[in-house]
């Protein structure tokens, strides 16, 4: 309904619907592609009914000129009907009828202003900033040529074979139908070996960076200089928002390029700011919880850096003497066990031989026993009832638990641990944004929401608002759920959002 929402909102009315047979559909089988009521009409009812979209003329409840028209809307309505009675029913025998009413209802309605609200952005900059990277593209591109001793296609990657692996002699790490690979993990195995890779590398960053976040969010910017980014709701397996036209949850922030992006969004007028609250390691905070594992509620309690503390007792070093890279380690374990990670991913993420990685991990478990039972238990839960659930009784059935290929069972595996996890972290966030708007509404504030990306909120406020709406996030986002151990959440605010982050 958020689409329709949208529409009647922008006529001037707020009008709610009771149900969404869309939303419904998503919650009792995530994995579906789609859930548009042809879909659902064939997989609930049997019935078949015509694709509208496939038709060549355009409908619309506002402009009814045909019998046929009418005809095929009562049909339609008639099955929404029929589908809310079967689904009210399936989502309360599955215990997720709260979870429909309380979060994902009411959230729709949430993501709709937001669309409608959008996401301010400073075209100029974007423009400059476009030049700017040009200008990196051409300098990069000069002095590969150079290294190389000629010019050649850099985006090819049949050229790019050519020089390095036969004119530069480089070791060949991978070969495919078509030639030698020349994908990142390779160029990363090849840094040390030439200078001219990490120019190709950083060649390919900057070149994407210009592309997408520079070259392609200049369209998408209207006359308001607003973006209005769309939230999908039934997307994600985990029960995670996603960001589509344009992506704002894959803006890089790992690279200064990625991050300088940040500074063209701005808030919608000069006496505004930017407020941001994040979570603090609520993944960690929720494997905490579900697990019960004293060790990890008590360092939460304790306001320790996590990662320190895994530090501490996996190298068996005082925490205040934990030195920097066996935190760095750490912190790849301690999100290595939150993802389901094997020795061999762990291995690769921290570039170490794989027995010691699985020491790591072995060493890990040991430290924390009830984080190893909860990884044993929910495998085996998984195997049981075919379906993992969050702790607001979000679904994810994982079919693949069964089987008969490792690989794949491997991957279910590491699915049903993660699942719950990242699941009930998004649930989370999803109750927060709720009680943000709602409060945000109620105080009759021109503060609003513009935007959820990961374990993020983001404000766009006045001024005279902002100590207000610092307290109102905060308190909501920590009271949002009520774990075994406290959640955290990081409150800063600036003139964009790189600032404010």
């Amino acid at each position: 309904y958020k689409d329709n929402y949208k529409y009647f909102l922008k006529q001037g009315f707020d009008i709610k619907c009771d149900f969404d047979i869309f939303l419904a559909g998503y919650l009792l089988n995530p994995s579906d592609e789609r859930y548009s009521i042809e879909v659902l009409s064939k997989k609930y009812l049997d019935i078949i009914i015509e694709n509208e979209e496939k038709k060549d003329i355009q409908r619309s409840i506002f402009d009814l000129n045909k019998e046929q028209d009418l005809s095929s809307l009562i049909k339609r309505a008639k099955i929404v009907y029929l589908l809310y009675e079967i689904m009210v029913n399936l989502l309360k025998e599955d215990e997720m009828y709260e979870l429909y009413q309380d979060i994902e209802h009411k959230l729709m309605f949430v993501l709709g202003r937001m669309e409608l609200i959008g996401f301010s952005a400073d075209k100029k900059m974007l423009e400059t900033l476009g030049s700017d990277f040009d200008s990196q593209i051409s300098e990069i591109e000069k002095k590969i040529f150079e290294l190389a001793g000629e010019e050649f296609n850099i985006n090819s990657p049949k050229q790019l074979g050519v020089i390095l692996f036969e004119k530069l002699g480089l070791p060949v790490i991978k070969k495919t139908k078509s030639g030698y690979s020349t994908n990142i993990e390779v160029l990363e195995k090849l840094k040390d070996k030439h200078p001219i890779i990490e120019l190709i590398i950083k060649l390919r960053g900057v070149t994407k960076l210009n592309s997408t976040y520079v070259k392609g969010l200049i369209p998408l910017i209207d006359e308001n200089g607003k973006i209005h980014s769309t939230f999908n709701q039934t997307v994600t397996t985990t029960g995670r928002i996603s960001s589509s036209n344009p992506n704002l949850q894959n803006i890089p922030v790992r690279t200064n390029e990625g991050r300088v992006i940040r500074k063209v969004f701005i808030p919608s007028s000069e006496d505004n700011v930017l407020v941001s609250a994040d979570y603090s390691q609520i993944e960690l905070r929720v494997l905490a919880d579900i697990s019960g594992d004293e060790k990890l509620i008590n360092s939460f309690k304790n306001n320790e850096d996590i990662h320190a503390r895994t530090a501490s007792e996996v190298f068996d070093v005082p925490i205040d003497d934990v030195p920097k890279e066996y935190r760095s380690r750490a912190k790849a374990v301690n999100f290595g066990i939150v993802y389901g990670i094997s020795d061999f991913g762990l291995s690769k993420d921290l570039d170490i031989p794989k027995a010691q990685a699985k020491e790591y991990i072995t060493t890990y478990l040991d430290k924390y026993p009830n984080v190893k039972k909860y990884m044993s238990d929910i495998v085996e839960y998984a195997k049981e009832n075919g379906f993992v659930k969050t702790m607001f009784n979000r679904r994810r059935y994982i079919r693949e638990i069964y089987s008969k290929n490792f690989n794949v069972r491997s991957f279910a595996e590491r699915t049903a641990l993660n699942t719950p996890i990242q699941g009930s972290a998004a649930d989370i966030i999803k109750i927060a944004m709720i009680a943000v708007d709602e409060e945000l509404s109620k105080r009759k504030m021109k503060a609003k929401l513009i935007l959820q990306i990961h374990d993020e909120l983001i404000i766009d406020s006045p001024m005279e608002e902002k100590d207000e709406v610092i307290s109102i996030l905060r308190e909501k986002m920590e009271s949002a759920a009520k774990l075994k151990c406290p959640i955290k959440a990081d409150v800063s605010y600036g003139k964009n959002w790189y600032e404010a982050k």
